[in-house]
């Protein structure tokens, strides 16, 4: 084979085939088997799902279902049945009731745990009752009775604080509570002169109190934070039971027995606190789980369908020139001609590079200075070929590319070396892929190559 022979093999780019490309074998799991796979791994799932519905069930059914705080009628350690037990053996009946305008005239408790009474409710209790015992945590409601207080932390560790000076005398007869509850600040900016504060608690940042009393146009109203006074499993300590008889066991009223209502808000109730479903019109339930479905019918209907892997026809062969086109068009297309540009030059610095027998990590000044040195030309001049700055223009586009191109060939004529398919110009490079000699292609009477040794150098 002669040496013309040889480049014209070497710089010939051969066609893509148009062989059809088999599929392949079929991808795991879309077969019978796999359809089998599927169905006893989603049985599965669907059973464990099952089993641990039914557990929780079991778990929820068999624990117990009161626990509420405070509740009169609960035997929990949270409960309080254990105080009305002792009041209804003191003489005092209690009336358990959940709307306010059962309530007597005497001694109420009003147990707002839960945060639900409405201030307007708590004002008119306040008015009508001569002794009031108020458990509860809403700022407005504490406002609403007159109360300039704000509950500051809840106090989970039971200690018992002395009670003997407390200027209310059923707290100061009890000589001791524990400090389990609510401990109260003063708010900001009111004048707390005609609150008495009692059963201080320290916070860290400052004291707090668990309870306070203050006077009212019918009678007085004790805010009572030290709940474990009322609680079965903490009655027994300190001198939480007497608190709690002192509280409670008052009487007043015109009834001649001694009477406690014991008032307990619920959030369903006719004296709880407006909400915004309570305040929506009757419509926005309907509307809202209307719109529930068609959002999941949207997301049904636009949702990914995940089925089997779908095996795609690539081509065989891809030729090299076809990314290098492709750039080619995005920049030109952007008439991003300094990109394009830039990227000429870096091709063109690591072909001087090459040439120069320069490692691929030489700096750029380097490379520009062994190519000045190189072509007898100036740091300057062959910086501005090499490196350069902005294009404007194509026409000036085209003189950059001129000024690579004959850099280059300078730098081969003053090397002296061989032109090698690695280090060749851009417009030999371009002049080769778009003008293949003629006898690129094998004659016809001999077979052309498989694709496996398509473009392959000798």
């Amino acid at each position: 084979m002669s040496a013309a022979g040889a480049t014209r093999e070497r710089t010939a780019t051969p066609e893509p085939s148009t062989t059809p490309v088999s599929a392949g074998p079929a991808p795991a799991g879309t077969g019978r088997g796999g359809l089998a796979r599927r169905v006893v791994l989603w049985s599965v799932v669907v059973a464990v799902a099952l089993v641990l519905a039914v557990a929780t069930a079991v778990v929820q059914g068999s624990a117990p279902t009161d626990r509420t705080p405070l509740d009169p009628t609960s035997t929990t350690a949270s409960g309080s049945r254990a105080l009305v037990r002792v009041l209804e053996q003191q003489g005092v009946a209690v009336d358990v009731v959940r709307d306010a305008g059962r309530l007597g005239d005497g001694t109420v408790l009003v147990d707002d745990s839960a945060g639900v009474l409405d201030p307007g409710v708590a004002r008119r209790i306040v008015a009508r009752a001569a002794h009031v015992v108020l458990v509860t945590e809403d700022a407005r409601v504490l406002d609403a009775v007159g109360l300039p207080l704000e509950p500051a932390s809840s106090v989970t560790e039971r200690r018992t604080v002395s009670t003997t000076t407390c200027p209310v005398p059923a707290v100061a007869a009890a000589r001791s509570v524990t400090t389990e509850g609510t401990a109260y600040v003063a708010a900001p900016d009111a004048d707390t002169a005609g609150v008495e504060l009692c059963a201080s608690t320290d916070l860290g940042d400052g004291r707090g109190w668990g309870i306070a009393r203050t006077t009212t146009a019918g009678g007085d109203v004790v805010l009572l934070g030290t709940t474990g006074a009322l609680r079965n499993d903490t009655i027994t300590t300190a001198g939480d039971a007497a608190l709690a008889l002192g509280l409670l066991g008052q009487g007043g009223g015109s009834s001649a027995t001694p009477m406690l209502s014991w008032y307990v808000p619920t959030p369903a109730g006719g004296d709880a606190a407006p909400t915004l479903g309570s305040l929506a019109p009757p419509w926005v339930p309907s509307v809202l789980a209307l719109l529930g479905l068609v959002a999941v019918a949207a997301a049904v209907w636009r949702g990914r369908r995940l089925g089997p892997l779908v095996v795609e026809r690539l081509p065989v062969v891809v030729r090299a020139a076809e990314t290098t086109e492709g750039r080619a068009r995005l920049y030109a297309r952007t008439r991003d001609r300094t990109h394009a540009l830039d990227t000429l030059r870096v091709a063109a610095l690591r072909r001087s590079a090459g040439r120069l027998g320069l490692a691929r990590s030489t700096h750029v000044d380097d490379v520009v200075r062994a190519v000045a040195r190189a072509t007898g030309r100036s740091d300057s001049e062959v910086g501005a070929v090499l490196v350069g700055g902005p294009v404007r223009d194509d026409r000036t586009l085209v003189t950059a590319v001129a000024e690579l191109d004959a850099l280059e060939r300078a730098l081969r004529a003053a090397t002296g070396g061989s032109v090698d398919d690695r280090h060749q110009t851009t417009s030999e490079r371009r002049t080769e892929h778009r003008q293949p000699p003629s006898d690129q292609y094998p004659p016809p009477d001999q077979h052309p190559p498989s694709n496996k040794h398509r473009g392959a150098r000798p």
